[in-house]
């Protein structure tokens, strides 16, 4: 029995030196590889911690670098990045993208490549295998995969290193006592006290549902325990509680579960309380765990009971080594402070945040809180006097009063006192004052503005406080907590000399935070007292805790401090209220803005107001009554400024001997898309580039779908670098990569001119001129060489299938500035456009968690049919073959059965390119052709409609027709065959509803290209970090199949079997993976943060897409009455609060 505890200590010491990892994010460019195609088998991060693929150990924090040192909270095995993660970011990891300029498999490829690709395929397979969480559904490790390509180790939860204290603070101290024995097996009456504890104990399952203060949007789980039975009182840790909206409940050990709601949250110690029906617990007697804080002493041997590493229970033993630990500071995000802790080693990891920390009385002596994560076994326990305290005054009715001076103190000891000028005098009269103690209190930050400031300077010895000497936290804690709105009288030794000093006492809850705004997609609060004291500024100000839609602010999602909006100063939220409802709707306006980081920098930007995706500005209180966020709806949207005619002149290229390239300028805008909702897979809400303008008088500009994904978007476009107007989408071409949207020409008095397009083909090896934007949008140009024309394969992105190209032929030429540009054209010497410069989506690199994008020209002949339609007002009803080609060569062909007769017409059809096109993929479409008549994977097309296939751009032929007949050889046969075309505009997302936290809508393109059956028409593209989907493990690339057993084969469905379902009630959702893996899933909803909505595409609106809120079962235009969080803030950019696939 002993040598198995021993046994099981290690591993949970070796668990628990497992370090977070982090991706970096930085750009680079690829070198051209023109006949290669690049497909990452690198592993993806493995989950170093957490008890489930998508539950990490430990809420890990990383700025940086990972130092040596280091702590983290045992708290949550965090499902949320940054991603990201997220971001990331740090937050969850950055998709910042890097280009390549042609590192893809081309007509030269054989089927050597193969088996590259197959591996590519095997390694990532089983990212796609994800249910529900294994703590949570009981689901094997290879049902799960990692979100858009990517392992989760608690993203959304930024990893940041230490802030080390002062130098050797962090090592062990428990050499400071006298060696003790490990425990060993437990005793009678440790089993007892366990037996007593353990029926205490409950496990807290959780969302953060919206990012607030110091805390990210998450889902997670954690550990309290009762403290008031018949009240229902769980306590636990601030971090879990947090300070922002809290949603979850609680699993005794006999199983029932149980809603809690947050009462109290202390406003600087890592303790907050929850609440609990009493009367809902049948099954088993509830009884609370006494708090007996006085009873921790170094040498004592406890127990932390709680949920360890995600399991329902896990008893960890331990001696408590220290008393007198200063608060473990976590780095950038929540912190405690001006209390000390206890230590002592007991390997503890994620999921004990809020265990009891007992002795063998069956006393909780202090509560379980935080620890290292570099491989020690060290913790850190909080201390349960002001706990105690306020659980006293909940008890009571009594208001929970907290007071402080804005400084924080440190415990320093005595021989670093000394040296701060504590004289011998009042070192003896301390010592024998306090026998037992070895520190004073010393002032480490004193906040500008704050009581303390200009009274109490760094360094300054705390002696006596109102008369009586003072050595320890909690004794200072009792008087401010008495004294708020007093005057307190503090003895200080500064440099040598005695100081006394009068500080008024102020009341913590007036700066912490307990509201926040939310407008254009962005969430707003007034700074707290926590973000003030980790950055040593004054406690005012406007803080950005979710910097989404329209604030979205270079590449933090946090950190920022609005100092001015619309030339008008914002020292408070009230006054930012003020000044945001005065402006209206699509409004370019100035905003000045700081990050704490750096107070030094005054950056300067102008956003684009958003108040019609985003209509409603929302007020969110706090109500410790029922433990919700209340909304309020503030101002109405003002109605958008009527544009006016502006007029502006293009730049003139210098030292350029291209008269027609000089010429170009004025046929190139700057194209701003912005996304308020995820859909498509798409991984990011904002992009932007190059336009060329195809026709001046229509507005007419073509683009990269990389840029312009869908059509639930803003789109502004940048004339001449001065004229600003809106655009709007007309045509996305479902297979090249390219979109055409158009503005209103008659707002723009420039000399526009519309590119003249070539019906020419581009040859390999002809000279041609190149001219691009680079990243920062400056044009540059060259001379140039085409290198090669080849039909481009674009890797699929296998974790989160989104639009990719598809049967089309790309261009590499032979320059270096070709990779530094997502936009260009190449260009003739008359001046005419012979091929559009674009950038091509690709795969998520699981080496660098980044999205690849390839840069590659497209030739302008394939684009005229489509272009002179939109010219003369139809918009094309394209139609297309629902197969994917590649080019194969003739030694490949000859072995798969096409004769030499059929070869030598090759040679002859191209003479630059002996190539032949096989099927490597079909898309599974919901009309699509079937059975013997269809195409099948290795078939290879010979001719379509009489006309032989030897290049790609041949293919084109399928877009105007329903049938094609066709000459193929499958298995050395030669077969003729009728292949019915499918529409294109049947590909394209035209519906989408947001339910529990989750974007659904019907399977896009993307994933039918990658699919070989469609269980349902429900798929999850995206969900929230902090919504039900989330914590519940709904997870993208699933397809809901069945609601409580009722069929959903399509949205419709879906939504008359959901929205009846009564709020926080559960329900059964029957899923499938991508990879074809039945499972269920249990959840709730959670209406009043995330109502169920829908987004359905109606020309009609003036957005072209119109929203539907469902309440009590019944629609509601537009974003509705009710509660729900803003539309901005949940479907934020992927880095910051949002999965996508």
């Amino acid at each position: 029995m002993h040598s198995v505890t021993v046994a099981a200590r290690s591993l949970r010491i070796a668990i628990g030196s497992l370090h977070c990892l982090r991706a970096s994010s930085t750009s680079r460019t690829a070198p051209s590889i023109p006949s290669s195609r690049l497909i990452s088998t690198a592993p993806t991060w493995p989950q170093l911690a957490g008890p489930s693929p998508n539950l990490a150990l430990a809420r890990c924090f990383h700025r940086s670098a990972i130092s040596s040192n280091q702590i983290r909270f045992k708290s949550i095995s965090t499902t949320s990045t940054s991603t990201s993660t997220s971001t990331s970011t740090s937050t969850p990891s950055s998709t910042t993208s890097h280009s390549r300029t042609a590192e893809l498999s081309s007509p030269a490829s054989s089927t050597t490549h193969k088996p590259a690709t197959m591996n590519g395929a095997a390694t990532t397979a089983s990212l796609k295998r994800k249910g529900a969480p294994e703590g949570l559904g009981g689901r094997f490790a290879k049902h799960h995969r990692g979100l858009g390509g990517k392992e989760s180790a608690g993203d959304n939860t930024p990893d940041i290193d230490d802030e080390l204290e002062n130098g050797d603070e962090y090592e062990l101290d428990d050499a400071r006592i006298p060696a003790l024995p490990l425990a060993g097996p437990d005793t009678a009456e440790w089993q007892a006290t366990i037996e007593s504890v353990v029926r205490n104990v409950v496990s807290i399952r959780f969302c953060q549902t919206a990012s607030f203060d110091t805390d990210p949007a998450l889902t997670s789980e954690a550990t309290g325990f009762v403290v008031d039975a018949e009240r229902g009182y769980i306590l636990t840790n601030r971090h879990v509680v947090g300070s922002g909206p809290f949603w979850g409940y609680c699993i005794f050990d006999n199983h029932e579960e149980v809603d809690a709601y947050p009462v109290y949250r202390d406003p600087v110690h890592d303790f907050g309380i929850l609440k609990f029906d009493p009367k809902a617990i049948k099954y088993m007697d509830v009884a609370a765990l006494p708090l007996r804080p006085e009873h921790a002493r170094v040498g004592v041997e406890i127990r932390v009971v709680g949920n360890d590493a995600g399991e329902k229970l896990s008893i960890l033993s331990g001696v408590i080594s220290r008393l007198d630990r200063n608060a473990p500071e976590y780095g950038d995000g929540y912190s405690d402070f001006n209390t000390s802790y206890l230590q002592a080693s007991a390997a503890a990891s994620g999921g004990s945040s809020g265990s009891p920390v007992v002795n063998i009385d069956g006393y909780a002596v202090a509560l379980q809180a935080g620890g290292r994560s570099d491989g020690a076994s060290t913790d850190y326990f909080l201390p349960l006097d002001r706990p105690l305290r306020a659980l006293k005054c909940l008890q009571e009715g009594k208001p929970i009063t907290r007071g402080d001076i804005q400084c924080q103190f440190l415990l320093k000891p005595f021989d670093e006192c000394r040296r701060l000028g504590l004289g011998a005098e009042w070192e003896a009269k301390m010592r024998a004052e306090f026998p037992k103690e070895t520190n004073l209190l010393v002032a480490e930050i004193v906040l500008p503005e704050g009581p303390s400031h200009n009274k109490i300077e760094e360094g300054d010895v705390l002696l006596k406080v109102n008369g009586e000497l003072i050595s320890q936290f909690i004794r200072l804690d009792d008087i401010f907590d008495s004294n708020v709105g007093n005057t307190v009288k503090l003895l200080l030794v500064r440099g040598g000399d005695e100081v006394e000093v009068e500080v008024e006492v102020g009341d913590l809850h007036k700066i912490t935070p307990d509201r926040f705004v939310a407008v254009s997609g962005a969430s707003f609060h007034n700074l707290s007292y926590q973000q003030a004291r980790l950055y040593g500024v004054a406690c005012k100000g406007v803080y950005v805790c979710e910097a989404t839609g329209s604030f979205r602010f270079e590449s933090s999602d946090n950190g920022w401090i609005i100092q001015t909006v619309d030339h008008k100063k914002t020292p408070d939220l009230d006054t930012f209220i003020e000044v945001m409802s005065g402006i209206p709707d699509r409004a370019r306006v100035v905003v000045t803005y700081k990050h704490l980081r750096d107070l030094h920098t005054l950056n300067t930007t102008i956003i684009y107001i958003d108040r019609h995706w985003a209509m409603k500005m929302k007020l969110a209180v706090r109500n410790d009554e029922t433990g919700l966020w209340d909304f309020k709806d503030l101002a109405d949207p003002l109605p958008p400024v009527p544009a006016v005619r502006r007029s502006a002149a293009f730049i003139q290229l210098e030292h350029t001997s291209h008269p027609a390239v000089a010429e170009l300028v004025q046929s190139f805008v700057h194209v701003n898309c912005t996304m308020p909702v995820k859909l498509d897979g798409f991984p990011k809400n904002r992009k932007w580039g190059m336009g060329l303008v195809i026709d001046a008088e229509k507005g007419l500009v073509i683009i990269s779908r990389a840029i312009v994904p869908y059509d639930l978007c803003d789109i502004t476009v940048t004339i001449a670098e001065s004229i600003v107007v809106e655009g709007k989408v007309i045509f996305l071409h479902p297979l090249q990569n390219y979109a055409i949207i158009q503005y209103d020409p008659s707002l723009v008095d420039a000399p526009v001119k519309s590119a003249k397009l070539s019906a020419e083909q581009l040859t390999q090896g002809a000279s041609t001129y190149f001219m691009g934007y680079n990243r920062i949008g400056r044009i540059v140009h060259t001379a140039t060489t085409v290198t090669e024309i080849f039909a481009v394969t674009i890797p699929a992105n296998s974790g989160s299938p989104r639009y990719r190209a598809v049967n089309v032929d790309a261009i590499t030429i032979d320059t270096n500035l070709s990779g530094q540009c997502g936009s260009g054209v190449l260009v003739g010497q008359d001046g005419t456009v012979q091929a559009l410069w674009l950038t091509y989506l690709g795969e998520r690199s699981h080496a660098t968690h980044r999205d690849e994008e390839y840069h590659l020209g497209l030739a302008t002949p394939t684009l005229l049919p489509v272009i002179k339609q939109i010219q003369q007002g139809i918009v094309p009803n394209l139609r297309m073959l629902s197969v994917e080609f590649r080019a194969i060569q003739m030694s490949q062909a000859r072995i798969m059965g096409v004769t030499e007769d059929w070869i030598a017409k090759v040679s002859v059809a191209n003479t630059s390119h002996h190539q032949l096109f096989m099927v490597t993929k079909r898309t599974f479409e919901r009309n699509g052709q079937e059975g013997a008549d269809a195409l099948l994977e290795g078939d290879i097309l010979l001719t379509l409609n009489g006309k032989m296939i030897t290049r790609i751009s041949e293919l084109d032929i399928m877009y105007n027709h329903e049938v094609l007949e066709a000459k193929i050889v499958r298995d050395c046969k030669e077969l003729t065959l009728s292949l019915a075309t499918v529409a294109a505009d049947d590909v394209e997302t035209d519906r989408a509803v947001s339910f529990c936290g989750a974007i659904l809508h019907r399977p896009h393109h993307a994933v039918r290209q990658q699919i070989s059956k469609l269980y349902s028409e429900v798929y999850v593209s995206a969900r929230t970090r902090g919504s039900p989907a989330y914590q519940y493990g709904l997870a993208p690339t699933n397809f809901i199949t069945h609601v409580n057993n009722k069929p959903t084969p399509d949205l419709e469905s879906f939504l008359a079997a959901v929205v009846d379902i009564p709020d926080n009630t559960y329900f059964r959702l029957k899923a499938v993976t991508f990879d074809s893996v039945p499972w269920v899933v249990t959840m709730k909803k959670n209406e009043h943060y995330f109502p169920t909505m829908e987004w359905l595409k109606d020309t009609s609106d003036p957005c072209g897409w119109r929203r539907v809120t469902y309440e009590g079962g019944k629609q509601v235009q537009g974003e509705g009455k009710e509660a729900g969080l803003p539309t901005g803030a949940a479907d934020a950019e992927p880095d910051v609060d949002m999965e996508a696939a």
